[in-house]
C-alpha cells in the first residue's frame, strides 16, 4: 500500500510521512482515472493551500473555514464552476474520512455552492464554422489534424478520451467500423466512426497498426496541450471569431448541438456523449432555446396531419 500511496501525486509539497498528505493520497486512489486523479488534487492543493496559508489544521476545519474559502476563491475572480467543483472535491475527501471514523463529519456538510448556469461555458461552433474549420485542416494542416479535428467533430468525444487511444482500439462490431473507449470512471465504451472519419484515420496511420493513435514526431502520445495549440492555430487560420478561445471541447459543443439539430433524440445523444446524466447533455446544447426547435411547431404537424380513425 505504501508504494502505491507514493505514486499518486501529492496535492501540496510534503513529506512522505506527512498525514494529510497521505490521507488525500489513499483518497486518490479510490478513482480509477489518471484525469481524475490530478484535477482532484489539483482542487485538495488549493484547500490545504488555504488551510496552510491562516494556520488550519485541515483535519480540525470547521464549516466557518470552509465559508470562508468559498468566499475567497470568489473574491479572487474565480468562476463559479470552479468553486462548485473544488467544494465537491474537499466535501468528498470529508465524507472519505468520516467513513473511515478519522473526523465525526464533513466541514463542508453544509457550505453553501454557487449556482451553475444550465449553459456551458465552452464557446461553440456553428455548422459553417465547424465546416471552415475542417477545411482549414485540410489546406494547411497535417495528416494528422485532419484525423484529429474529423474524429472529434463526428464523434463528441472529449479530447482526452480520443487521445488516450491507441490504434489497436479500432475494431468493427456488426459491421460498424468503431473506437473502442474508455470514458470517464474507468467505463468500457464505444463510437461509431463514419466514413469521412474512417478515411482520415487511414490515411493518417498509413498502414500503422501498433502505439498510440495520434502521436508526435518521434512517435511518442500526443499531448493535449499540443491539441490545443493545433486547433487554435487551425481555428485562427479559418479566420473563426474569437479563434484564440476556440478549444477541443467545442468540437464536442458543436456534435452535441449538431445532433440535436439534426433531430437526434437527447437519450442518443446523451449515449454518445458518455454523459451520465441528461442535464449534462443538455448544457452543451446551444440550440437548445432556439424558436426554430420549438415543441408548438411539432404539434400544429401532428394536429394537422389526416387523422388516423
Amino acid at each position: 500500500m505504501a508504494g502505491e500511496l507514493e505514486a499518486i501525486p501529492g496535492p501540496v509539497e510534503a513529506a512522505a510521512g506527512d498525514p494529510v498528505h497521505r490521507l488525500v493520497a489513499a483518497w486518490l486512489l479510490g478513482y480509477q482515472s489518471p484525469a481524475t486523479r490530478r484535477n482532484y488534487a489539483l482542487d485538495m492543493t488549493a484547500w490545504l493551500g488555504f488551510c496552510d496559508d491562516r494556520g488550519i489544521d485541515p483535519l480540525a476545519a470547521r464549516r466557518v473555514h470552509a465559508d470562508a474559502w468559498a468566499r475567497t476563491m470568489q473574491a479572487g475572480g474565480a468562476a463559479a464552476r470552479t468553486v462548485a467543483r473544488r467544494l465537491a472535491a474537499a466535501s468528498s475527501w470529508y465524507r472519505s474520512l468520516a467513513a473511515e471514523g478519522i473526523r465525526p463529519a464533513s466541514p463542508l456538510e453544509h457550505v453553501r455552492r454557487p449556482k451553475i448556469a444550465d449553459r456551458g461555458e465552452t464557446p461553440g461552433l456553428t455548422r459553417g464554422e465547424l465546416r471552415r474549420l475542417l477545411a482549414a485542416a485540410e489546406q494547411y494542416g497535417s495528416k494528422r489534424s485532419v484525423a484529429l479535428l474529423n474524429l472529434l467533430a463526428h464523434t463528441g468525444l472529449r479530447i482526452g478520451e480520443a487521445l488516450s487511444r491507441d490504434v489497436e482500439h479500432l475494431a468493427y462490431d456488426r459491421g460498424h467500423r468503431i473506437l473502442r473507449l474508455e470514458r470517464k470512471g474507468g467505463r468500457g465504451d464505444k463510437s461509431v466512426l463514419t466514413a469521412p472519419v474512417s478515411r482520415a484515420v487511414d490515411d493518417y496511420l498509413d498502414g500503422r497498426t501498433a502505439g498510440p493513435l495520434f502521436t508526435t514526431a518521434p512517435g511518442k502520445r500526443m499531448g493535449q496541450p499540443e491539441a490545443w495549440k493545433m486547433i487554435r492555430r487551425l481555428a485562427a487560420r479559418a479566420a473563426l471569431d474569437g479563434a484564440a478561445e476556440i478549444r477541443p471541447h467545442s468540437l464536442r459543443v458543436a456534435f452535441i448541438t449538431g445532433a440535436r439539430e439534426a433531430g437526434v433524440p437527447l437519450e442518443d445523444v446523451q449515449d454518445a456523449a458518455g454523459h451520465a446524466d441528461p442535464r449534462t447533455t443538455r448544457r452543451y446544447d446551444r440550440g437548445r432555446h432556439s424558436l426554430d426547435r420549438h415543441a408548438s411547431y411539432a404539434v400544429t404537424s401532428w394536429l394537422a396531419a389526416p387523422a388516423e380513425n
